[in-house]
């Protein structure tokens, strides 16, 4: 059993029993977040889509405190190396075998500068295989028509975690479309309403999407989903 944790915005705890993963590790500052970086004892890996702020997020001092791997873009590894992390680089199209699964990195439409506005590479996506389950965290992305071959060289993907908030990313319609591309068994809305420019029900998106004969679930902070 795989455990899916929802801590708002585009983080999420990935747990199999034997490896704890995070993904855009966002907590401070995010009101949505009901636990403090603080509170991490252990964690296998850090995944980092892109640079930014709230993506980012508090990387650095659970890294530090759990020793975790820090895996992203050659320039954010490097920029976590400095900050005396631990770090794997990787680039889009890369992927790689660690303990605890497989990480690909897929394209991405936005950007990439860091907390100080420095340059941290290019955006990704993330293919996380683990247990023999496939999760594809989107990051921040515009809709793109590559998603399809995302879902069928990735695939069958379990879980698509979609951006819907808009305005940065892509909104609601777009997401439901990307779901269409992807295939995936089950599609979970993030990015949305940690800001008041990304305010929207990710409910519209659920019933958008189970309208179109696929499946789609709210996860809202604190809570978790179960992948069988």
């Amino acid at each position: 059993m795989i455990t899916l944790k929802y801590h708002g915005h585009s983080c999420w705890e990935i747990d199999n029993a034997k490896h704890r993963i995070m993904i855009d590790p966002f907590l401070s500052g995010n009101q949505f977040a009901k636990v403090k970086a603080g509170e991490f004892d252990t964690m296998s890996a850090i995944l980092i889509t892109h640079g930014h702020g709230d993506h980012i997020g508090d990387g650095v001092e659970i890294a530090k405190k759990t020793g975790a791997l820090v895996v992203s873009n050659f320039e954010i590894a490097n920029y976590f190396s400095n900050h005396g992390c631990n770090s794997h680089p990787l680039h889009i199209g890369g992927g790689a075998a660690f303990p605890f699964g497989h990480v690909k990195l897929t394209i991405a439409h936005h950007a990439s500068t860091g907390p100080n506005g420095e340059p941290l590479g290019n955006p990704a996506g993330i293919v996380l295989t683990i247990d023999g389950k496939r999760i594809y965290h989107a990051g921040d992305t515009g809709l793109f028509l590559d998603m399809k071959l995302i879902g069928e060289m990735s695939g069958p993907l379990d879980i698509a975690l979609l951006p819907i908030g808009d305005n940065f990313t892509m909104g609601i319609d777009d997401a439901v479309k990307a779901t269409e591309l992807l295939n995936a068994r089950v599609n979970i809305p993030m990015h949305y309403n940690t800001f008041p420019y990304i305010v929207v029900d990710p409910r519209e998106f659920v019933a958008k999407v189970k309208a179109r004969g696929r499946e789609a679930q709210v996860v809202a902070p604190g809570e978790c989903f179960e992948l069988a």
